[in-house]
């Protein structure tokens, strides 16, 4: 079973960052450049929350707000939800689950190593499956 750990490593550990200062508009103009629905929100070097289109289309549009005079600060969930990188990717799975959302900072001790989306998470565990399976398969057939 992948740990969250090797999913970073696969994937890379490259994180895209705001500040709780910046405005709506600019954090929403990077993921789109990007090409990311959510973005760590730092402060003063350290994990503050994260951002995400479902904040922007919930606590922006729908409260009639102007994306370029609101605060990333004013919309980002804080604290983040995080994860180990020691965790399994199925803890990960059942952690996005319950808590409804698709991004989780991962953290040790007070490091922010990266982020992995449910699309991560949901590949590996699906390769993991599928080379369990071949396993089987091989042991039955011998």
């Amino acid at each position: 079973m992948h740990t969250i750990r090797q999913i970073l490593a696969e994937k890379g550990d490259q994180v895209w960052s705001v500040g709780p200062k910046d405005t709506v508009y600019d954090t929403i103009r990077l993921m789109a450049t990007k090409g990311i629905g959510a973005l760590i929100v730092m402060e003063d070097g350290k994990l503050h929350g994260i951002v995400s289109e479902r904040d922007y289309a919930r606590k922006v549009i729908l409260e009639g707000r102007s994306s370029r005079d609101t605060e990333v600060g004013d919309i980002c969930s804080s604290p983040a939800i995080t994860i180990s990188p020691q965790a399994a990717a199925d803890e990960g799975l059942a952690l996005m689950t319950r808590k409804r959302i698709r991004h989780l900072p991962v953290v040790e001790g007070s490091e922010l190593l990266g982020m992995v989306s449910i699309g991560d998470l949901v590949n590996a565990v699906i390769g993991d499956q599928q080379r369990l399976i071949e396993q089987l398969e091989r042991y039955v057939t011998g």
